[in-house]
């Protein structure tokens, strides 16, 4: 059975710049699949035709304000900006730790920075468009998602790669 893996700690980074006790939240990327109803001739019902992925962002608070988040905004290369989230998720009948790691490769498509309030607290929010995203548990790949080179790696099955080489990529 066993009890459910619960976040007990994260850190955020941006372009290798450590944000601990900076960041008050993180909403971590959607992972939704393009989906469209297909039903053909002598089909008692329709099905679901996979498409791909949809987009993914990382939207993260800070506790005020950030000059260096501030210097990535319009940032011109669609992964100019290369976040990594670090979290240790434990069970509360486990002593170990599962270390899950989230990085992705974007730009910055929103700063709210909130607003000014003399002895307020204060929130700065972000929105991080990616085009790449990958997830890690305990130094293992679970997923990879690179757009622009047509890779969707699950479970370390590429499966786009009969589909990269029909286009001769």
């Amino acid at each position: 059975m066993g009890m459910p893996r619960k976040l007990k700690g994260f850190n955020l980074f941006q372009n290798g710049e450590n944000f601990v006790g900076q960041v008050t939240e993180v909403t971590l990327p959607k992972l939704t699949r393009k989906m469209e109803d297909w039903q053909g001739g002598g089909m008692s019902g329709p099905i679901k035709v996979d498409f791909g992925q949809e987009a993914i962002q990382l939207e993260w608070t800070c506790g005020g304000f950030m000059k260096s988040v501030l210097q990535q905004y319009g940032i011109t290369k669609h992964d100019g900006v290369l976040l990594r989230f670090a979290g240790g998720y434990q069970s509360e009948d486990s002593t170990g730790v599962d270390a899950i790691e989230i990085v992705i490769k974007g730009r910055h498509s929103e700063i709210d920075a909130g607003t000014a309030k003399t002895k307020e607290d204060t929130a700065f929010k972000v929105t991080t468009a990616a085009s790449y995203y990958k997830l890690t548990v305990n130094g293992e790949e679970v997923i990879e998602l690179d757009f622009v080179n047509m890779i969707e790696k699950i479970n370390g099955n590429d499966l786009l790669a009969s589909l990269r080489q029909a286009l001769g990529l």
